[in-house]
C-alpha cells in the first residue's frame, strides 16, 4: 500500500474518532465532569503516552530552535483548541458543533494565505465567504433551536476552536516533514498541557467518582485514548504525505457521524436551517478546493 493511501486511511479513521467524540464527550458534561477536568485527563494522559512511546520506540533529538514552533503548535492545537471545544460543546449540541467544525478547511486556506502567502483567487474568496456565512448561520440560529445551556456562546467558542485548530494545521506541517510523528506529538502535547495548567487549579474539587458508571468510564477512556492519542497521532502521520488543506477535507465525515449518534443518543433533530448552513459550507469548500485540484493537475510533481 502506498504512503498516500495509508495517509488517507489514517485521516478517515481519525475523523471517525472525532465524529463519535461529539456525543460521547457531551454525555460526560456537566453531570459527571466539567470541561476543564476532561481536558486535564485528555491532555495529561496523552502527553504521557506520547513521551513514553517516543522514548522507547522512536527517540530522536530535537533542535532547540524548533521548540518555539512546537510551543505554538501546543497552544493552538491543544490548549486553546481543547479548552474552547469542551466549553463550547458543554453549552451547545453535538450537531451544531460538528457543523461549525466543517469550516476548518476554509480557515486553513485563510490562515495559509496569511502565514505562508497562499494565493487566494476570486473563486476561493467566494468559497471562503460562503463557508463562513454558513458557519455564522449555525452559530447565531443555534440560539433559537439548540437545547444546550447557552448555545450562542457555545457556538462562538466552537468557532474560535475551529480557527485555532486550523492555525495548528498550518504550523505543524513543517515539523512533520522534519521529525517523527511521535516526536512532534510529544512536544505539542507537553506545551499544550502546560498551557492548560493555569485554568485547572480548582479541577476535580467537586467530582463524585462513586457515581461513575461503566459507560461513564468507557466514555472518558474513549475521549482520552481514541479521540486524543490515536486521532491526533493518525492526523499527524497523514500530514507527512498530504498538505493541510487535503487533510482538513476529511472533517466532513464528522457531522455525518456526530449527527447520527446525536439523534440516537439525545433525540436531537436535524432541522432545515442546519442542513442549509451545512450545505453552504460544503459548497464553499467545493469552490475553495476546485482551484486546488486544477493546480494539482498542472503541477504533477507536487505531492498530494
Amino acid at each position: 500500500m502506498s504512503k498516500n493511501s495509508k495517509a488517507h486511511i489514517a485521516l478517515i479513521i481519525s475523523n471517525l474518532f472525532f465524529g463519535i467524540n461529539f456525543p460521547i464527550a457531551k454525555s460526560l458534561m456537566p453531570d459527571y465532569l466539567h470541561p476543564i477536568e476532561i481536558i486535564i485527563f485528555r491532555a495529561g494522559v496523552s502527553s504521557i503516552l506520547f513521551w513514553i512511546t517516543q522514548q522507547f520506540f522512536c527517540y530522536e533529538k530535537t533542535d532547540k530552535k524548533d521548540l518555539l514552533r512546537f510551543a505554538l503548535c501546543g497552544i493552538f492545537g491543544v490548549s486553546i483548541n481543547q479548552l474552547l471545544f469542551f466549553e463550547g460543546l458543554n453549552l451547545s449540541t453535538p450537531i451544531d458543533g460538528s457543523i461549525i467544525m466543517t469550516s476548518i478547511p476554509i480557515m486553513v486556506l485563510v490562515i495559509s494565505g496569511i502565514l505562508i502567502k497562499e494565493n487566494i483567487t476570486k473563486t476561493k474568496l467566494a468559497g471562503i465567504l460562503l463557508g463562513i456565512t454558513g458557519a455564522l448561520i449555525t452559530i447565531v440560529y443555534g440560539k433559537k433551536l439548540s437545547a444546550g445551556a447557552d448555545p450562542l456562546k457555545g457556538n462562538i467558542f466552537l468557532f474560535i476552536n475551529a480557527v485555532s485548530y486550523s492555525i495548528y494545521f498550518v504550523l505543524v506541517k513543517p515539523m512533520m516533514k522534519k521529525y517523527n510523528t511521535f516526536t512532534v506529538m510529544k512536544w505539542t502535547f507537553l506545551f499544550g498541557f502546560i498551557g492548560i495548567i493555569p485554568f485547572s487549579f480548582h479541577a476535580f474539587s467537586s467530582v463524585n467518582w462513586d457515581h461513575f458508571s461503566v459507560f461513564t468510564w468507557s466514555a472518558l477512556i474513549y475521549v482520552v485514548v481514541a479521540t486524543t492519542f490515536l486521532a491526533y497521532l493518525l492526523t499527524a502521520y497523514s500530514m507527512k504525505t498530504v498538505n493541510p488543506m487535503v487533510a482538513s477535507f476529511y472533517i466532513y465525515l464528522q457531522p455525518i457521524v456526530a449527527s447520527l449518534l446525536a439523534v440516537m443518543m439525545y433525540g436531537e433533530t436535524i432541522t432545515p436551517i442546519k442542513l442549509f448552513s451545512a450545505a453552504m459550507i460544503f459548497v464553499g469548500i467545493y469552490l475553495v478546493s476546485k482551484k486546488e485540484k486544477m493546480a494539482s493537475e498542472k503541477m504533477p510533481e507536487r505531492n498530494q
